[in-house]
């Protein structure tokens, strides 16, 4: 019985510690991977603002990427820029 309660002692915060290493790595791999980095100021460069289903694998999506607002025809098959309009930039004083 003694020894069932030293190796759960030792193996029960291995466990967790590889649970926690396991969860941080997938957070950090993903913002790796889908390019989420932000600039000096904290923003991110591309933004999804909003996106539609229009049929079974058609999608349309709003995209905000640097000053412009992008609209997106997705399909299985690809992306197709469908309009692009800048977004006026107003300085606060």
């Amino acid at each position: 019985m003694l020894e069932y309660l030293l190796r759960l002692a030792l193996l029960l915060p291995l466990l967790g510690g590889l649970i926690w290493g396991s969860l941080w790595l997938t957070r950090w791999l993903q913002a790796r991977l889908h390019g989420v980095q932000a600039n000096s100021a904290g923003e991110r460069h591309l933004q999804l603002v909003e996106a539609r289903l229009v049929a079974p694998g058609m999608k349309l999506a709003v995209v905000r990427f640097h000053d412009r607002e992008i609209l997106l025809g997705c399909t299985r098959q690809g992306m197709v820029r469908l309009s692009e309009t800048r977004i006026a930039v107003t300085e606060s004083e």
